[in-house]
Order: structure tokens, then C-alpha cells, then sequence
């Protein structure tokens, strides 16, 4: 017999559905979330309804959006020639963060994985592929600096340079602000390999 009411114990496990919640984590949101009034519960349970059937993918750039083309894609005062690939919608808005890149964006929607299963047809490369046109000049290729990050940018540059498109890859090196000494070894080997000239 369970230690909870049959409704909470259904939003302890609901709840342990979500990336990163543990059993603990979802009793603890579970017993925050019937302290709070119910107007407040209704009010996250609304937003979450909304944003499930509100939000959808860009055809164009497969980012989220309310309106289809996405806002960036839609803006005529971005760098149309300039398509910078990341893995998920989450990297898009890092990387809006900056204020520092103002081209477009593609969104993978993963990496390549084959431990986990995905292979380069799960991801929305035949669509990055289909929007290559004249007027595309270099891809940023930004995805993450790990072994599936890699993967999908060695076997996208593949792709992509037959094309005649400019590949590039963002560069990988230290943090501001790091100690040489406590920098792991990959980091640093990144690092000496993006040296430039001062």
C-alpha cells in the first residue's frame, strides 16, 4: 500500500517522468504543489497545456515558435547567408543570449548516437541538406563538444563540403576566467589547437 493518497502518488510518478527529477525531487514538487492555492495550480497546469498546444516546430529552421516562419527566420535584417546547426532549440536561444551571431539558425533535434539508437535519419539533416541553396555561404556548425556532438560534425562536414559550401565549427578552448591547472586535458588540447595569432 502506498504511503500517499492515490492522487499524489499518481504526481510523484507523473512527475518522476521529467528529464532530471528523481523520486525525492518529484515528493518534494508534489507536496509544494498541494500547498499552493488552487488558483496557482491551475494557472501552471494552464500554461503547461498551452505551451504543449501552442508551440510548434518552424518549418523552415525546426526551432520552437507560435508563428510559422519563426521570427528569425522571418527577419530581413539577419544574415540569411550565414546558417549556424545546433542540436536543440535550447542551443538557439545560448546562443541568442550572446547577441554576438546574427544569422539563422537549424535545429538537429539531436545528435548522432548510435548506442542510443539515432542515426542520421532521426535528425533533420535532409532538411538542412534542402535548404543549401546559392544564397547559403557558410555553415556554423555548433554542436556540442562531446563524442555525439563530434560524430554529427565530422559526418555533417562530410556532407556538406562536396556542396561547395564554406564548413566551419565553433571553437573549443577554455573558459574566461579558468586556472591552467584545473583545465581537463580534452579542453586544453582544444584550446592549442584554436590558438591564434595576437
Amino acid at each position: 500500500m502506498s504511503r500517499y493518497p492515490k492522487p499524489m502518488a499518481r504526481l510523484i510518478e507523473e512527475l518522476t517522468r521529467l528529464p532530471g527529477i528523481g523520486p525525492k525531487t518529484a515528493q518534494r514538487l508534489s507536496f509544494f504543489l498541494i500547498g499552493l492555492p488552487r488558483s496557482d495550480v491551475h494557472s501552471i497546469a494552464e500554461a503547461i497545456v498551452e505551451a504543449k498546444e501552442r508551440t510548434r516546430l518552424c518549418s523552415q529552421c525546426f526551432h520552437l515558435t507560435e508563428e510559422d516562419p519563426c521570427p528569425i527566420c522571418s527577419d530581413p535584417k539577419r544574415d540569411h547567408t550565414f546558417l549556424c546547426v545546433v542540436e536543440q532549440p535550447r542551443d538557439v536561444i545560448a546562443l541568442e543570449r550572446t547577441r554576438s551571431f546574427n544569422g539563422i539558425y537549424h535545429v538537429l533535434h539531436g545528435a548522432i548516437s548510435p548506442l542510443e539508437g539515432v542515426g542520421p535519419e532521426e535528425l533533420k539533416i535532409k532538411e538542412l541538406v534542402a535548404r543549401l541553396g546559392p544564397d547559403v555561404k557558410e555553415v556554423l556548425l555548433a554542436t556540442d563538444p562531446n563524442v555525439e556532438g563530434e560524430a554529427t560534425a565530422m559526418y555533417l562536414a562530410r556532407l556538406l563540403k562536396p556542396i561547395g559550401v564554406r564548413v566551419t565549427r565553433m571553437a573549443h578552448g577554455m573558459p574566461v576566467g579558468s586556472d591552467l591547472e584545473y583545465v581537463d586535458e580534452v579542453t586544453l588540447s582544444k584550446a592549442l589547437e584554436g590558438r591564434r595569432e595576437l
